[in-house]
């Protein structure tokens, strides 16, 4: 069983996590554009992954998920290829409305999933220290810190790696 299923069926949540479509293009660009503003400028970068989710992200063999609760789109995250086996786990956020559900971590689990699917052996992130909540969730979950190069994005500080072979179920199984 995979391990968002499971989360899902011990949680008996209303968490489900599906496949990016186009219909989900406005709200992957708002949720994403208003968490980076509360502390951040968007970056050109950014501005070309939100508006072009499927050019820049699944056509070159990444893959995007939302998560619903209760029917609703409430988070988003990416994983965008950056070679064979390494994908970045990127625009990932909950809209504000439905944090503290769980939902993050569903989606950390369930993107583990997919990267797999799509051959990943490793997953990178990049973060900032201000978005504290996050990393120790990252932390949590089994994300090691990196050195960060610092060539993705102006405002990461924070690189960070899971090995897709050391991932562990979820601790409130």
């Amino acid at each position: 069983m995979k391990l968002f299923q499971s989360l899902y069926l011990k949680t008996k949540t209303m968490i489900e996590i599906v496949d990016y479509r186009p219909e989900h293009q406005p709200y992957f660009e708002k949720m994403n554009s208003d968490w980076i503003r509360v502390h951040f400028d968007l970056e050109p970068f950014d501005i070309y992954v939100l508006q072009n989710p499927e050019e820049a992200i699944i056509n070159k063999g990444g893959a995007i998920l939302m998560a619903l609760y209760n029917g609703e789109v409430a988070g988003t995250v990416g994983l965008r290829k950056l070679d064979a086996t390494t994908f970045e786990f990127t625009k990932m956020t909950v809209d504000v409305n439905f944090r503290r559900k769980g939902i993050a971590e569903a989606l950390c689990y369930a993107s583990f999933d997919k990267a797999a699917e799509l051959g990943a052996a490793s997953v990178i992130l990049y973060s900032n220290t201000v978005q504290a909540a996050a990393i120790k969730l990252y932390e949590k979950i089994g994300f090691k810190h990196l050195e960060v190069e610092n060539t993705v994005y102006k405002r990461a500080n924070v690189k960070m790696v899971m090995e897709l072979s050391e991932v562990r179920k979820p601790s409130h199984q």
